[in-house]
């Protein structure tokens, strides 16, 4: 987890994850429920691991969501939507036990949606407030003025860069994935995710010191 991360599960996820009956849920120990045996039984129906699979998940997808997005309703929505083709495609997942990295694919693949959507919005000058949740705002309780001072400027050159560049860098940097299964993320090679990796981090280095000499 980065160091910076307080991002918080959304609260109105009601319409995803039901309530199950007790029987159900005494029939598994939350202890010893595993992603693969989760997932076989949300496959077979099981409501209560459909809705442990989304307690197990849902603070890595909306962390991820949410630095790549920072709009408190297009995150809640791109986190719920993420879930519920999840549990729609759920057949689709080869690897039972990779369902965590499966679910931040599809999240990413969204997230890139509503950037495209954003895009085209404010080309047609329909979008008038972003009401955007910068780093700075996402920092812990106790981050020191400097670090805020730097996410602030950190924000400025995200904010910069083209989505492609900006999603390889959060993965890797600020969500600590191994190169290769950012690049899966990403959907994009290994190669390409480095050459976006590089370009971001110049790009902040840049603005950095732009901003010490400025």
């Amino acid at each position: 987890m980065s160091r910076f991360d307080r991002v918080e599960a959304p609260t109105d996820m009601t319409t995803l994850v039901a309530r199950v009956r007790p029987p159900e849920v005494a029939r598994l120990p939350r202890s010893s429920a595993c992603d693969d045996e989760l997932v076989a039984r949300a496959l077979g129906g099981d409501r209560w691991a459909e809705e442990a699979l989304y307690r197990r998940h849902v603070h890595r997808v909306t962390t991820v969501v949410a630095r790549l997005l920072r709009h408190g309703p297009d995150v809640e929505d791109v986190v719920q939507d993420t879930f519920v083709e999840a549990l729609r495609d759920l057949g689709k997942l080869r690897e039972p036990s990779r369902v965590g990295p499966w679910l931040v694919r599809i999240a990413v693949h969204r997230v890139h949606k509503v950037f495209r959507r954003r895009r085209l919005l404010r080309a047609l000058g329909l979008e008038r407030s972003m009401q955007d949740e910068p780093l700075e705002l996402q920092a812990k309780v106790d981050a020191s003025s400097e670090a805020r001072a730097e996410l602030a400027l950190l924000d400025r050159a995200l904010d910069a860069m083209s989505f492609d560049d900006r999603t390889a860098w959060v993965l890797v940097a600020l969500e600590d994935y191994p190169l290769a299964e950012a690049a899966s993320l990403a959907r994009c090679s290994l190669a390409t995710l480095k050459r976006r990796v590089a370009r971001a981090e110049r790009a902040i280095a840049e603005h950095f010191e732009e901003v010490r000499h400025a």
